[in-house]
Parts: structure tokens; sequence; C-alpha cells
């Protein structure tokens, strides 16, 4: 029998609010370009970005308002609790299970701060039982999709037969600042959108796809290419200009190193499934790991519809690939802060 880690059900979900990339760039230059000389230069970013549009939590001018943490941090909470909420039970419907069948939770976010955590505060509206053991991860940022994937399966096989529920929500609008310009934030701004997705996971002698392996590493001496700063007015975003040539030049081997513990080589993936952090990262992706160039197109359509949601993201490539038929082995792959690939192999059924 085998009761490896399964995916049961996968569902995403975005918040109302519909963000045009020529109105965001519009609104930014709005907010940008009577206090920044060189915005003009910087705002270039939002025609190269591969987006054309994104969802928030809040409309368009709610921010260019002033805003600090307690501002941001109400929006977070109920735009977060609200995509928890409606990605979580639609991944539940999918597994035609209820939330009091849930016996394990793990909450990955990174762009807000929440004490209780998420789940305990939809736990009432969700349904779940009070005996749920909570896991809420915070700061792996893009990686915590896979990584939290990881976590989930783990915690799965460790139980057989319990069901494990993973929900990956970020607001990353909210790091949208005006109070200064930096060629990071004009980025975010231009790439950020919201968004959340939940697996339902469950190890079982069942289910059609396996998680066959996973695995991390983390490069020395690289805490400053990707994260937050703390500041008075929110978090600031942390976004080194090495990214793409970084990934180009380290992401392979760091790969191969995971695939290896396993007993396998690039080679035997027929289909990474990449967290597209922007554009320019997709094409370092597709040269670094030998692929066709246009290749990652799941990635590259995900971006242009919805931005860069952190973890969620590569979750939603995975929905795609799920949708078009999802092959013998896909690696999902997803660099965050640390600097840090966390990866996962998912298996079909022969």
């Amino acid at each position: 029998m085998d009761q490896s880690a399964k995916l049961v059900s996968l569902a995403t979900s975005v918040p109302p609010h519909v963000l045009n990339q020529s109105d965001v760039a519009s609104a930014a230059s709005r907010g940008f370009a009577g206090l920044y000389d060189d915005f003009d230069r910087m705002a270039r970013v939002f025609k190269s970005s591969g987006i054309r549009q994104r969802h928030a939590v809040r409309p368009i001018d709610w921010y260019l308002k002033p805003l600090g943490w307690p501002e941001r941090t109400s929006a977070y909470l109920e735009g977060a609790c609200q995509l928890f909420i409606d990605a979580a039970t639609r991944a539940l419907e999918a597994a035609e299970l209820d939330a009091a069948e849930v016996d394990t939770i793990v909450t990955i976010s990174s762009t807000g701060v929440a004490t209780p955590s998420l789940e305990a505060r939809v736990a009432g509206r969700m349904g779940f039982r009070p005996d749920v053991e909570r896991v809420p991860v915070f700061g792996l940022g893009c990686a915590g999709g896979v990584s939290g994937f990881s976590i989930a399966s783990r915690l799965a096989c460790s139980r057989p037969g319990s069901i494990v529920l993973l929900v990956a929500v970020e607001v990353c609008t909210l790091a949208f600042r005006l109070d200064e310009l930096t060629k990071a934030n004009i980025v975010a701004t231009a790439l950020f959108g919201d968004g959340a997705a939940a697996c339902v996971i469950r190890a079982y002698d069942g289910g059609a796809a396996a998680v066959e392996l996973s695995g991390q590493h983390t490069w020395p001496d690289t805490l400053d290419i990707m994260g937050w700063r703390i500041d008075p007015q929110g978090f600031g975003v942390i976004f080194d200009r090495a990214i793409p040539p970084f990934a180009q030049q380290h992401i392979a081997p760091a790969i191969a190193g995971i695939l290896a513990r396993a007993g396998l080589v690039p080679e035997d993936v027929d289909r990474f499934a990449c967290h597209p952090g922007g554009a320019k990262v997709i094409a370092a992706l597709e040269r670094a790991l030998s692929l066709e160039q246009g290749s990652l197109d799941h990635e590259r359509a995900v971006l242009a519809d919805y931005g860069n949601m952190s973890s969620p993201t590569v979750l939603f490539v995975l929905d795609r690939i799920l949708r078009a038929g999802l092959p013998s082995r896909t690696l999902l792959t997803a660099m965050g802060p640390g600097f840090t690939s966390s990866c996962l192999s998912l298996k079909t059924a022969a």
C-alpha cells in the first residue's frame, strides 16, 4: 500500500479589486512623479514586467493615502482572513470534505502580522474543530508555497489518514509605499498582487499525485537579496537587482543537489513548475534549467493575470498544470528570502 502524502485537491482565490497595470502605472506616477525627478526612468518596469492585471484587497486610490501600521494591519487582517476562507472552502469542497474533518492546518503568510494567527481568526466561520492543530509559518516569503507544501506533506505522513489543510495567503499590495523612491519599491509596486491558494493533503492509499521528495538549499551570506525591512510606515521591501542573474547562475546546481538525494537528475523531471517572480526571473530560470525559451508558459500566464503574489503564486501555476494534465514528474520550485530555493516533486500514479 502506498501511503505517501497525496495532493487531494487544490483551489485558489483572489480579492475583488482588479488593478490594471496601466492604471497602477498612472497612479504611481501621480504619487511619485511630483516628488522624485528620476521616476520616469524607473517607471519603465511597469511595461516590462509582463503583467496585465493584478488583484488587491483595496481599491487603487486607497494605496495613495498616508498609511501606517494600523491601517495596513487592519487591511491585512480583513483581506487575508477572507482569502483564507475562500480558498480553504473551495479546496475542501473539491475534496468532498467538511472543515470539521480537518486535523491539521498549515498557514503560510509573510505579508502581515497576525496574533492570533489567521486560522484561529477564521476558525468559527470555517467550522474547524476545537482540537484542530494549528501550524502558522511566517518569513518564508515567495518560497512559502513550496516549503509549506513540504511541511504539510510531512505532517500528513506522521499521521497517515489524517486531513492536512495547507493555506498560503498573501496581501503583498500592502507593501506599496509612496514615502520613498527606491528601485526595489518601484519594482514592488509594479509586481505585487494579492491572493491565496489552499491544498488538502493526506497520506493514504489513493490519490493521483504523490509527494515524492522535497528539499531546500540556502546560500550563505545572502540575507540582503530579498526580505522585509521594518519601518514606521510598514514593511519596506528588499529586492536585489541581482536576483535574475543569481538564479541563472546558482539555481541549477541547487536543484540538482536536492534531486540527487532521491537518486534523480534534472533530466528525470517532466515539468518544472516555477514561482514566476517576474518576467526576467522566468527567462533566467529557463536558461538556468536548459529549457526552451517560452516553455514556462503557465508561469508567464499566471504572472500576467495575477502578478507576483509571493507564496501562493507557484500553486496557481500548479493549478493550471493540473487542469492541463499533470505529467509523470513535476518539480515545484521557488526562491525566497534566506536566500533559499525550495523544491517539491509530485509524481503521478504509473
